[in-house]
């Protein structure tokens, strides 16, 4: 299991790199400043937003960042290292109830547009909860992506788990109400609902998941809930628009922030918590089912914003808990 998250982590901090290099390499140059002054703030400030941390997320860094240099009466750059690194973990740590829907039954459903890595998800979701002993169900409610259906039924074979489907082109809502019955009727732990993941006209997606949200009220009211939005890192600010477009059609609860194995665009994950308070709550690094992970903000913040000392991006500095 080390080995494991070894590699998951050196995935991640190649994944990051360009995000990485891009924020590094300008706060090594800010933070060697003769004094902290206004030209110091302004050049921080843009360094985290050409790092896609977001206008929003990087005021309100900046603005905290002020307080402590003003109470601590810290006068040379250098002094603000551990400090910044400290805000980034407070804007991105999940509080402690994030994954408390894994240990009660739960409906859980995950939205996103195509191509972000949604069924995927599901899936290696669907494949981790078996191995934990869960009795799972997923429903292939994406009816209208063709192969959506065909690609789940793989990931429901391999984790073993039941899978409800329909056929293309059926409303949603009813392979979810025959997927909520199953669940119910086999007393299932948690169920899983792929969506289709249309955003070309909000309305018509808006309708869709409302009315998805009243199928689950009336025939499980009293079962926990958990909306999932899946999001492409590498989409950088267009992947907080679309968090922004699923949490008006539905309260999200969580983001999984995918293909980080890539030319990420890290920072993201900062901009989509403070701008819209949705954690991150599992990223995603690569094909296997073990390259999806529950949202570790040290070790997020850690690949980010640090390299090792001898400059390679393999291997781990760890940050202390």
């Amino acid at each position: 299991m080390e080995e494991q998250n070894r590699g998951f982590f050196s995935r991640l901090k190649a994944g990051l790199s360009k995000t990485r290099n891009q924020i590094v390499s300008g706060l090594d140059a800010v933070f060697t400043a003769s004094e902290i002054d206004e030209d110091f703030y302004e050049e921080l400030e843009e360094i985290l937003i050409m790092g896609d941390v977001g206008v929003h997320a990087t005021q309100e860094i900046i603005s905290k960042l002020r307080d402590h240099v003003d109470d601590a009466h810290l006068k040379k750059p250098e002094e603000c290292r551990d400090h910044l690194t400290q805000l980034f973990l407070e804007q991105m740590q999940p509080d402690e109830h994030a994954y408390d829907f894994e240990n009660v039954r739960s409906i859980v459903l995950v939205v996103g547009v195509n191509g972000a890595g949604k069924t995927t998800s599901v899936g290696k979701l669907a494949l981790q909860y078996k191995q934990q002993g869960k009795h799972v169900i997923v429903a292939a409610a994406d009816t209208f992506r063709a192969g959506a259906v065909e690609q789940l039924h793989v990931w429901a074979d391999r984790a073993g788990v039941e899978i409800i489907k329909g056929t293309q082109g059926q409303d949603p809502s009813s392979v979810l109400y025959d997927a909520l019955q199953a669940f119910r009727s086999r007393k299932a732990d948690i169920l899983l609902c792929d969506t289709a993941g249309r955003l070309h006209n909000k309305k018509n997606l808006m309708e869709e998941l409302k009315k998805m949200n009243r199928v689950i009220d009336r025939e499980c009211p009293d079962v926990c809930r958990e909306t999932l939005v899946v999001l492409d890192g590498a989409t950088g600010q267009n992947a907080l628009n679309q968090a922004r477009d699923f949490n008006e059609a539905t309260p999200v609860d969580g983001v999984i922030l995918t293909k980080l194995d890539g030319s990420a665009k890290g920072g993201i994950a900062i901009a989509i918590e403070s701008e819209l308070h949705i954690p991150v709550k599992y990223i995603g690094v690569g094909e296997k089912a073990e390259d999806l992970q529950k949202f570790d903000a040290k070790r997020f913040v850690e690949a980010l914003l640090t390299k090792n000392e001898d400059g390679s991006e393999e291997g781990e500095q760890h940050v202390d808990a």
